[in-house]
């Protein structure tokens, strides 16, 4: 389960705010990358801590109950990047982006921020700490991951609305049978990732 250790380690126990980031929906055929950044206050929940965990290691009922509550007692940012944007800087760039965005939009900035994966946004003004598999480390990062799965999960409800053809309201835009078969039957929308393989290749056909 994640704790507070990196946190800890980089300051937290000094005074110091560290925050902690992370993305939803690199792999999707369709929408945004969103990324979360949190900040855990001193008196956050005891109970609250040890609920969160990895946002893929939790039910969507635990997350959609647990999302409230971060943004409850949490500075936090969420951010994104659109589909548009992927294609023109690739999709590792894009989480980073969306990443650095949602971090700049904390109320406070920390000193430091811990991020999860092997590559850091590299975000002026305070250390930029890569933790790979942060989520399952890292409350902050956790925290983090919450918000952006219910976030981008809930965006792809909406656009579902909108092209109901996708599944997206229950593949979130992932290269499921069903999308790839919709893809080829009711074509690309505005929101796919026209970089990304199998729209790629329809486009080209």
């Amino acid at each position: 389960m994640p704790t507070l250790i990196y946190e800890i380690e980089y300051g937290r126990d000094k005074g110091l705010l560290i925050a902690g980031t992370d993305e939803a929906g690199r792999g999707p055929l369709a929408g945004p990358v969103v990324a979360a950044a949190v900040i855990i206050p001193e008196n956050f929940p005891e109970k609250l801590a040890k609920a969160i965990n990895d946002s893929k290691q939790i039910s969507e009922k635990k997350r959609d109950v647990l999302f409230p509550q971060i943004l409850e007692c949490c500075i936090h940012g969420i951010a994104e990047c659109s589909a548009q944007e992927i294609d023109k800087i690739n999709i590792l760039q894009a989480s980073l982006l969306a990443m650095k965005r949602a971090v700049l939009q904390l109320s406070q900035q920390p000193s430091c921020v811990l991020v999860d994966g092997n590559k850091s946004p590299n975000i002026p003004n305070m250390k930029n700490i890569p933790i790979v598999k942060g989520d399952s480390k890292s409350l902050s990062i956790a925290a983090a991951s919450i918000l952006a799965k219910v976030t981008r999960d809930r965006l792809m409800q909406q656009l579902h609305t909108e092209f109901p053809h996708y599944g997206w309201a229950h593949n979130a835009g992932y290269p499921t049978a069903e999308h790839i078969s919709a893809l080829q039957t009711h074509g690309i929308t505005p929101h796919h990732r026209q970089s990304f393989g199998p729209v790629r290749n329809l486009a080209s056909g």
